[in-house]
């Protein structure tokens, strides 16, 4: 095979970089509006990616999936880094408009090899205000299609249960103002349902025991939210995740709003932007049967003919952290 000089693979790299950089642009959620009021901006370092080493023998036809922080209208993304191993490739896609993730795959390796992908990115985050005027704001009768798929049932978010049902419309019950009701959900749920650090469950289980971890909090919010016609979703951050509901303000305009239901108080706004990982929590995941509330990393490979297993270490983390 001829060599390469050294400035054709210069060429050739920067060319394959611009390439992977133009993919990584492209796959992008389309939402655009549907902010509220977006404050200081904080920027930090994350990075992304998997590590695969063959262990006891060759491996063949690994194939991995992993998450990563894509633009939303408060959430900036710019590719700083990709490393590669010579024997991957990579791609992006979008998983239902909410969900970006990197595909790696690895045609084969020998034992005590180890390939795979890791980026590095650059996420800027604003945290979000509160709408300064509440007059006129309200729920949407007539939700946008894909608003309204935030209006159904979502794995252990059960919003059409009757025990939602009924709860929602208890603490409704007189109340006047469309904001207001959303926040007397909010308020109910972190004044009757105790946090505690445990294995996730559901909403109905956590508005039966009266707790739940973080999850479960914001599952039940979410829950008796959709339970009274409101639009709501889960934003997932390393390490938990709050909720988001959705309103329109007196043009008609639709905005989506953060509520933090575990630890400090905040309704309406976010004060402490972290990088946001996928929002939603009803996901259909090719690689899956059933649908996901979360997208997790994942990594799969051909039965290898001398018993040679992948070892993978995935990596979501904040150089420095």
């Amino acid at each position: 095979m001829r060599q390469l000089t050294p400035l054709a693979a210069a060429v050739m790299l920067l060319l394959a970089t611009t390439q992977l950089s133009a993919q990584f642009e492209k796959v992008q959620p389309s939402e655009s509006k549907n902010a509220p009021i977006l404050g200081e901006a904080r920027t930090s370092r994350y990075q992304v990616g998997m590590t695969i080493e063959a262990v006891g023998g060759d491996c063949v036809g690994l194939y991995g999936t992993i998450p990563i922080p894509a633009d939303w209208p408060e959430q900036t993304v710019r590719l700083v880094e990709e490393e590669v191993s010579t024997e991957s490739r990579i791609g992006y896609r979008m998983l239902e408009n909410s969900v970006k993730q990197m595909m790696v795959s690895v045609p084969s390796l020998r034992r005590g090899e180890t390939g795979g992908a890791v980026i590095t990115l650059e996420v800027e985050v604003r945290s979000a205000q509160p709408p300064a005027d509440l007059t006129g704001v309200k729920i949407p009768k007539r939700p946008p299609s894909d608003i309204r798929r935030y209006l159904g049932s979502s794995p252990s978010i059960e919003s059409r249960h009757s025990s939602i049902r009924k709860k929602a419309r208890e603490i409704l019950e007189g109340v006047e103002g469309d904001w207001q009701k959303v926040e007397k959900l909010y308020d109910w749920v972190r004044d009757n349902i105790s946090y505690e650090s445990q294995k996730s469950t559901t909403a109905v289980t956590a508005l039966r025991k009266g707790t739940g971890d973080f999850e479960d909090l914001t599952g039940l919010f979410i829950a008796l939210c959709r339970a009274a016609d409101v639009p709501a979703r889960t934003v997932w951050v390393p390490g938990a995740s709050y909720a988001e509901f959705y309103l329109e303000d007196a043009n008609e305009e639709g905005h989506w709003y953060p509520a933090q239901v575990a630890g400090t108080r905040a309704f309406g706004f976010m004060p402490d932007p972290r990088p946001i990982l996928q929002k939603g929590d009803n996901f259909r995941v090719p690689e899956k049967n059933e649908p996901v509330r979360f997208v997790a990393e994942y990594l799969t490979g051909k039965k290898s003919p001398n018993g040679g297993k992948p070892r993978v270490t995935f990596i979501r983390e904040e150089p420095g952290s």
